[in-house]
C-alpha cells in the first residue's frame, strides 16, 4: 500500500501517495484519481525511487478548480512545481504515461531546472486524435465508435461501479498487443479511477495542444518509450518527440501497444535502468544511431 499525505502548497492542498526508496520521482496522469492502492505505471519505479504519486486538482482530496483554466496543462504543471517546492526537493525527476507524459513535456519545457530527467511513455507533443489514421480516437479508425461508447459508460455517474469496471476492462483490451493477456498484466488490487471533470476538459485542451516547436527547450535527458502498435498515441509521435528533444533516447517496444511497462515489463525495467545509469555516469543518455 502507498502512504497517503496532504501537501500544503502556495497553490492549495494536494493529495499525494508515497512508496519506495531512492531519489525522488514524480508520477501523475492528467485525468486519473489515485488512492492508497497505487498505480501500475508508478509501481514500476518504486524499486529504485521514492515515488510521489499526485492527485491533481479536482482529483481525490486535492484542491478543487475555482476557474476552468486551472485544469489546463500549464496550470497543472504549476501545481506540480508547487508540490515539489513544498516537499523541499531542489530537483526531482518525472515519469508520465499517456497524458501523464504530455504533462511531462510541458513540465520539461518550462521547468527543466527543476528536473533531473523525464521518462515519457506512450505520449505525444501535439493533438494525436485529429490527424493520425493509426489512432483509435481518430473518427475514421475502425474501432473509434467502440472506444467512444466505452469511454462514455466509464465516465457515466449513473452506472454502477461493477458496470464501469467491466467496460473499463474492455476499453483497456483495445490498447493491448495481446488482449488475451489482460489478466496477467492487470493482476493487482489497484483501484484508480477516471476523473470525468478532467477528462472532459482534456477534450478542450487537445484542440490547441501543440508543443512541437518548443521541444528543443527541454534541457534535461529524456527517455521516450512507445509500443510499436500503440493505438492511443501512435509511435510516430514518439519518433517526432525524440527527434526534437536534444538529450533524448527513443526505445520502441515491438510487442507492445499502449502499455509497454506491462506488456514487456522486464525489458521496460532494463531500459529504464540503463537510461538512468547512463545519465548518472555522463549526464545524458547514450543515443543509438
Amino acid at each position: 500500500m502507498w502512504k497517503r499525505e496532504l501537501v500544503q502548497t502556495d497553490r492549495g492542498v494536494f493529495e499525494v501517495f508515497r512508496k519506495g526508496k531512492g531519489t525522488p520521482l514524480c508520477v501523475t496522469h492528467y485525468y486519473s484519481t489515485f488512492n492508497e492502492s497505487g498505480d501500475y505505471f508508478a509501481d514500476v519505479f518504486t524499486k529504485s525511487h521514492s515515488v510521489i504519486l499526485i492527485n491533481l486538482r479536482e482529483s481525490g482530496y486535492s484542491e478543487q478548480a475555482k476557474e476552468p483554466h486551472q485544469l489546463s496543462f500549464i496550470e497543472t504543471v504549476l501545481d506540480i512545481e508547487g508540490i515539489r517546492q513544498a516537499l523541499g526537493y531542489e530537483k526531482w525527476s518525472f515519469a508520465g504515461h499517456s497524458t501523464g507524459g504530455m504533462l511531462g513535456l510541458v513540465y520539461g519545457i518550462h521547468f527543466s531546472e527543476s528536473l533531473v530527467y523525464t521518462i515519457i511513455v506512450g505520449a505525444a507533443a501535439r493533438d494525436y486524435q485529429t490527424f493520425s489514421v493509426n489512432c483509435i480516437y481518430y473518427n475514421q479508425h475502425p474501432l473509434f465508435e467502440t472506444m467512444q461508447t466505452l469511454l462514455q459508460v466509464v465516465a457515466d455517474p449513473t452506472r454502477t461501479e461493477e458496470e464501469k469496471e467491466s467496460f473499463k476492462i474492455e476499453r483497456t483490451k483495445l490498447s493491448l498487443y495481446q488482449p488475451s493477456n489482460y489478466l496477467s498484466y492487470f493482476n493487482k488490487s489497484i483501484r484508480k479511477r477516471i476523473n470525468p471533470i478532467r477528462l472532459a476538459f482534456l477534450s478542450r485542451e487537445m484542440t490547441v495542444f501543440d508543443l512541437t516547436r518548443k521541444l528543443s527547450l527541454i534541457e534535461i535527458p529524456s527517455l521516450i518509450v512507445c509500443g510499436e502498435h500503440d493505438v492511443q498515441c501512435p509511435v510516430e509521435y514518439s519518433i517526432e518527440m525524440a527527434e526534437a528533444i536534444v538529450a533524448s533516447k527513443l526505445v520502441i517496444f515491438e510487442k507492445s501497444n499502449h502499455y509497454p511497462f506491462l506488456e514487456e515489463a522486464e525489458k521496460f525495467e532494463q531500459e529504464v535502468h540503463t537510461f538512468i545509469r547512463e545519465v548518472n555516469l555522463t549526464g545524458q543518455p547514450k543515443i543509438q544511431l
